[in-house]
Order: C-alpha cells, then structure tokens, then sequence
C-alpha cells in the first residue's frame, strides 16, 4: 500500500531533483572511482532489500528514500550519473527526476575538494544539463519552464562545510566571514535553481552537527556536544529562512518549506523513548573516530539508534525525520510542511 493517506486522492507525484550531500546521496560518489567519500561496501546497506551496499550512508534507506516515498514515489530518483551511463533511456528518466547529492560535498566550491566529490555548484551545472535535454524534447524554452515548475527541489547541505572550517586549525576567515560567505553563497545557488525554472523548495538545514559520534570524540572527548558546531547550525538555519523569505518576497511564483532539522532533532532525542530510540550518542556501526565498514563493528538493534556511523542517521531515524518534515507545524516547519507545500496527504 502507497504510504499516502487512503482518503482523498493527492494528485501525481512530482518530478524530484535532489541535490546536496550524503544526507541524500543515492550512490552518486559510486560513479567517481578517485572519490574518497563512498559507502558501497558492507555493513552499508546491510538493512537494504537484498543486504546490498548502494552507495547510501545507511543501514538501510536514507532521508532521499524516505521523502520520496511518502510523496508515492516507489523508489528514489537515481544519480544523475548513473542515468548518463544508460543514454537510452536519459531523456525519459530525467522526466521524473534525478539525484544530484554527493557525499562530502559542501556549499562552497572548495569543500569535500581534496574527497573528489561534487560540489553544490556542479550538481546545479548537471541540473541545467538536463534542462537542456528537455528543451531538446520540448522545443521551446516556455514548454521546459512549464515542466520544471512543477517539479519539486530537495536540498540538504551545509554540514561539511561547518565540519571542515571547524576542523582547519589556520583558519582562512572569521567565524562571522565564513557565516556571511556561506549564506551568500547558498543564495546564490538558490537564485540560480530559481532561473533555471525550479519554483518549489524544499530545503533541510544542518541538524545538530554538534552531538554526532564524531563531534563528540573528536571535538570534546568526553562524550558531551560540541557547542560551536551547535551554535553555528543553528545560525544556518535563521539564515536559510531569512534568505529565502526574502528571495520569495522579490518573485511571484516561488514556494518553499524549511525544514529546522537541528530542532526536529533535539525534539527526538528529547523524547527518545516516545520515538523508539534507546541510544542518541553512539554510532551503530564504527565509533566517532572509526567509519563504517566491513572490519567495524556494529549493532543488533539498529532501530534503537539515532546514528548509523559518525555522522548519518540511521533508516529509522530517516523515516521519523521525513514523517516531519510532512507532518510537523512551525516552528519546526517555516512557512508550513511538505505536505502543504506539495499539496499530499500522508
């Protein structure tokens, strides 16, 4: 049965172009062999149908699955590079969606550099391919606007940037000047989304990046939160809204819904035990300074954590994120949730 609600019947799902990091990466850094951010290996995916390692920094789905899902998508979207190896079948899949995210990769044009990732502003260069590919069908830029328009952007990203300014010891900047450039920069990738036909957002800030196994091992190494890694995800988030409310204020057709993915978070754990969750502090499979892989250890309850790995939630912590972000009210949703701002019923 579809996860959407049985009554009233929600119209097609739309076209879904994600873009972002390994929040909602589907296996795109599966594609880029000199990439150091890959997670197509066990005990990745060991919860995915088959037990199969995909390429996703999960047990099992990740937050990309379980959105779509919830829009009546049966699968994701898949990387934009995969679809380029199938020509064949390009023009009719990049219809219905594609997903740009990649592991590692940042806001900034620099960020997950030294990983070979692929940063925010080439994922929005391949986005701008494939509306070259469907004006080529189309035959008229106004055909491509009126398709694009109604497709839905999914954005998550932001947390590798804090991580690596946090984590480089000459810092090149204030904290006040990397603030400032990382907003402007965002904005600038919004507002070219925007000319390249996008009109509907939905936008994930950075969750507590402060209280992940690696920020507690690495920053504090008492188990406890790094709170300037808190502080900054936190101005993020006021950021982002303040952004993009202005933005929208200065277009007519533009919607948007913002997800406060730090406070959604501290909502869960501050309640852990109502939302099924037993451990919020240590990963499930590695430690804080020890990745996912085949020689980690990992747990038996898997649906009992908050994190997967050092940094990524596990398949159950997605789906109470993505049921959130379609159910919750503000101030955890601004100006409303997904399910508002597509028009579904879950």
């Amino acid at each position: 049965m579809s996860p959407r609600h049985a009554g009233a019947p929600s119209p097609p799902p739309p076209a879904v172009y994600i873009f972002g990091d390994s929040t909602l990466d589907v296996g795109t850094n599966n594609f880029i062999p000199e990439s150091a951010a890959r997670a197509d290996f066990y005990f990745n995916g060991i919860d995915f149908p088959y037990s199969k390692p995909t390429g996703r920094f999960s047990n099992g789905l990740n937050t990309a699955d379980q959105i779509v899902r919830l829009l009546g998508l049966k699968k994701s979207p898949p990387p934009f590079l995969y679809l380029v190896n199938d020509p064949s079948n390009f023009q009719k899949n990049i219809l219905q969606g594609a997903n740009f995210a990649s592991g590692g990769s940042g806001v900034l044009r620099d960020t997950g550099k030294a990983k070979r990732v692929i940063p925010l502003e080439e994922q929005i260069q391949h986005f701008s391919t494939i509306r070259s590919n469907i004006t080529n069908m189309t035959g008229s830029e106004e055909a491509t606007d009126k398709i694009l328009s109604k497709a839905f952007i999914l954005i998550s990203i932001g947390s590798n940037d804090m991580f690596e300014y946090l984590l480089n010891l000459s810092k090149p900047m204030s904290l006040a000047e990397f603030n400032a450039t990382l907003i402007s920069t965002y904005e600038y990738h919004i507002k070219t989304l925007y000319e390249l036909g996008a009109r509907t957002f939905g936008i994930l800030t950075v969750p507590p990046i402060g209280c992940t196994p690696f920020a507690r091992a690495v920053f504090t190494g008492n188990n406890s939160c790094f709170e300037p890694a808190q502080a900054m995800a936190v101005q993020f988030y006021f950021d982002v809204g303040s952004s993009l409310e202005q933005f929208s204020s200065t277009v007519q057709d533009m919607k948007y819904s913002v997800g406060n993915t730090f406070l959604m978070t501290r909502v869960l754990t501050g309640d852990m035990l109502a939302f099924g969750l037993k451990n919020i502090a240590a990963a499930c499979c590695g430690n804080g300074t020890y990745g996912c892989n085949q020689t980690a250890s990992f747990c038996s309850n898997r649906d009992e954590y908050l994190f997967w790995d050092q940094f990524h939630p596990t398949q159950r912590a997605s789906e109470l994120v993505a049921l959130t972000l379609f159910g919750a009210a503000e101030p955890i949703m601004v100006p409303m949730n997904f399910s508002q701002l597509l028009g579904v019923n879950i």
